[in-house]
């Protein structure tokens, strides 16, 4: 039985020669046989202790399969009454371009055997696509047993346990080609996702996500999709950010003009997620998820192994499966909690640290015999603290990953979503809390208790508490964020593309290694190359990482925190994201279709546990900015002088005559207690930023009324900002619907075709049904 050539290969298989387990591993190749799967071994040309199991499945156990799956399939296809008259698109990608993806406009219906002459079957080869053909095989690898045993089954365990090395889909072939692919087409899938997709060149196309989801599938394809909405989301965020710097840069003024159009910012969040709903209810009934529900997922091996004694009947099933006790999986849960609040601490320590760090180098900076560095001292300070506290951020981002990952699997998750839902919860908690951190500290905490002249706070009554620069808290935080922003982006572009590319290139150094002294012992021409089979060349592939799309969401889950919580300090932070997404893009779809194998085409019809997380950034950047305009900036001093204590009190209000004044104004006055000239009065005052009471008044030092004037604005603005701007989020959550009315006319249009459908096939099974029972009358007659 030959494979590949003549039959496609569907899944492979990967073992070593020397591993002792070969009963279960032949136990399980032989009960995959006898589920209608074919298979054939061969072994690697550059490993000789590797072996490969090529798994076909043939048409019959396809469609037996399919029907068990309720996957559905294209029955009729869909009038098209949408011809535009619009010109055409640049940023889309020709039809032409995209030959293999008609199905899309077909209706869909679960795919029955009884009523197959009702599908759309141009072609059995093709009928059934590469990730679905995969999918299948993969549900009857996780279904196949290896042992008797009522556990004792699925290619994971096998995987687990050092049966197989690995298991998956091959790609299919090649992604680059001799000839162009306008003049000669594409090779395979893979080609013309590189070609249409992976490219640079690409970087201002819609993406092919119809092509993505067939050969990569649906949970992927939902992966890319909301990355891509994402970032067209980000467009009109980042140009009134731009707008709003550009203003500010000009004018060289604190002008309000400038916050209140950073405020619009604020509702990006809520007009994404709306919108990202109604996308994604489109995409899950292009893609025939509307119906679709997960299936009863198996459990983790390491879950029935460590509860393989206690037992219950599944409510789903009706089988009896290992469970955890209640008082069990409370007590490894409250040690994951104080796992979690460990290293949150740990993140406030090391802030401390930096904070520390700062104060030293305030001090440094401001004695400086560089006199260009002892006059920016506050910038110096402020720039060297990022610096150090970027490398602090990704130190810990690696010890992160390894405490969350110890912590899930204390838990003991009952199924693989559960286990990876956890794990990405507290990947968030962490890296989020040590992103933002110093962010928050800078925000809200720098320079608030730094004390005044004369009686200043110390820390240890040793280091002068730091404070803002005499341009406000703003420039501080601005910095912050945009060097953070701009090296993690560099960083992590760069690991993303370099890492696997590196090892990539180290695998093909030692297979060239390997073939040149195969060919000098067996004294072959150098000359003559063995070409390798696809599924050796995938084998010397990167895997796609364990945690499957968790760094991939995590960073842009937390580059949309970013985004949103402090854009009123930083306004080009959209701008950022969105030239760096950009990239992102592309390189994620460079490594998805050249650097890594094929991972299994898996169905999803949301992102999962992100929308929620997302949902909670939103909310928290609106309570965030809310509190950076009302205590960071001076919007709220200025608003209150320019009403209560400024010249245009019981006037005609005028923006910049109402601020004359509003520095002096701002500042409170020290006595120094020396005079230096007696004709110079002046020199013994100096004057410093705070709402106190002059040195010669009754009560010198105190706070003044002006200072309680403001602290009631701010509290005021607080609770009316975030109310009004949660009252606009609800109303605009509203006014968008979830599905569009065109998506429903169009799901309701399919059910009806589906009756339709079911009627016929009824009614053509009763008639053949009575033609029949007619003819054996008619034979029985006498």
């Amino acid at each position: 039985m030959c494979i590949d050539g003549k039959k496609r290969i569907d899944y492979i298989l990967v073992y070593k020669k020397s591993s002792p387990l070969v009963e279960k591993r032949v136990t399980f190749e032989r009960n995959l046989r006898a589920e209608g799967l074919m298979l054939e071994k061969e072994p690697s040309l550059t490993n000789t202790d590797i072996m490969f199991v090529k798994i076909h499945a043939p048409w019959d156990t396809l469609c037996k399969y399919a029907e068990q799956m309720n996957i559905r399939m294209p029955f009729r296809f869909m009038s098209n009454i949408h011809n535009s008259w619009l010109p055409r698109n640049p940023m889309k990608l020709d039809k032409e371009a995209l030959p293999d993806l008609e199905e899309t406009d077909c209706y869909t219906a679960p795919f029955s055997r009884a009523r197959m002459h009702h599908f759309t079957i141009n072609n059995r080869h093709t009928f059934f696509s590469n990730s679905t053909r995969s999918r299948i095989v993969h549900h009857v690898l996780q279904r196949t047993k290896y042992e008797d045993g009522k556990s004792k089954m699925g290619i994971n365990r096998l995987l687990g346990n050092g049966t197989y090395e690995a298991a998956f889909p091959p790609h299919e072939g090649g992604y680059k080609s001799r000839h162009p692919i306008k003049t000669h087409g594409a090779q395979n899938h893979r080609h013309l996702l590189y070609e249409r997709w992976a490219r640079w060149g690409m970087w201002y196309k819609y993406q092919p996500l119809d092509l993505i989801r067939r050969y990569f599938g649906e949970k992927i394809g939902l992966y890319f999709a909301w990355l891509g909405w994402y970032t067209g989301m980000l467009i009109p965020a980042a140009l009134v950010g731009l707008l709003v710097f550009l203003y500010g840069f000009l004018t060289m003024d604190t002008s309000q003009v400038s916050k209140e159009i950073c405020e619009t910012i604020n509702l990006f969040s809520t007009v994404f997620l709306e919108f990202w709903k109604r996308r994604r209810a489109e995409l899950t009934y292009d893609w025939d998820l509307i119906d679709w529900e997960e299936e009863e997922e198996n459990l983790r091996p390491q879950f029935e192994a460590k509860y393989s004694r206690l037992e219950r009947v599944n409510p789903i099933s009706g089988k009896p499966e290992p469970f955890q006790p209640f008082t069990d999986k409370l007590s490894r849960l409250m040690v994951s909690v104080s796992g979690i609040f460990f290293m949150i601490s740990l993140v406030l320590t090391a802030v401390f640290a930096v904070v520390v760090f700062r104060l030293i180098a305030m001090e440094k900076f401001a004695s400086f015999d560089w006199e260009f560095v002892k006059k920016n001292w506050q910038f110096a300070t402020s720039g060297t603290g990022v610096c150090i506290n970027f490398m602090i951020i990704m130190s810990l981002n690696v010890v992160y990953e390894k405490v969350a990952y110890l912590l899930t699997n204390l838990e003991h998750p009952r199924t693989e979503s559960e286990w990876e839902n956890s794990f990405a919860l507290k990947m968030f908690l962490f890296q989020f809390v040590n992103l933002n951190s110093s962010t928050f500290y800078i925000a809200f905490f720098l320079g608030r208790f730094a004390g005044r002249p004369g009686k200043y706070n110390k820390l240890f009554n040793r280091w002068r508490l730091e404070e803002c620069h005499p341009s406000g808290c703003l420039i501080d935080l601005c910095l912050q964020m945009g060097v953070i922003m701009v090296l993690k982006q560099i960083w992590n572009n760069f690991m993303e593309l370099g890492y696997p590319l590196l090892q990539n290139w180290w695998s093909r150094r030692k297979i060239k290694q390997t073939e040149r002294e195969e060919r000098t012992r067996g004294g072959q021409n150098v000359e003559n190359k063995v070409q390798l089979p696809q599924w050796d060349k995938d084998w010397n592939l990167q895997p796609m990482n364990a945690h499957g799309l968790v760094d991939e969401y995590l960073e842009m889950v937390l580059q949309f925190g970013f985004t949103t919580i402090f854009v009123a300090a930083f306004p080009l932070a959209p701008l950022l994201a969105l030239l760096n997404n950009i990239i992102e893009i592309r390189l994620d779809a460079y490594k998805f279709v050249t650097q890594w194998r094929r991972p299994m085409p898996a169905r999803a019809t949301d992102i999962g546990i992100w929308y929620g997380i997302l949902e909670g950034i939103g909310v928290l950047a609106v309570i965030t900015n809310a509190f950076v305009i009302a205590i960071t900036s001076d919007y709220i001093p200025r608003f209150v002088y320019a009403f209560r204590y400024g010249p245009c009190v019981d006037k005609e209000y005028h923006h910049e005559k109402c601020l004359q004044g509003y520095m002096n104004s701002s500042l409170s006055v020290f006595d120094m207690g020396v005079r230096w000239n007696v004709s110079e009065e002046q020199s013994r005052y100096c004057r410093y930023r705070d709402y106190r009471a002059s040195p010669w008044s009754p009560v010198p030092y105190d706070f003044t009324l002006q200072f309680w004037h403001v602290l009631a604005a701010r509290l005021a603005f607080i609770i009316v900002f975030e109310h009004l701007v949660f009252g606009i989020k609800s109303f605009i959550a509203y006014l968008i619907p979830d599905m569009p009315k065109s998506l429903c006319d169009r799901m309701r249009r399919e059910k009806y075709l589906m009756q339709e459908m079911m009627y016929e096939a009824e009614l053509e099974h009763l008639q053949k049904e009575r033609k029949k029972n007619g003819r054996r009358y008619h034979h029985e007659w006498p």
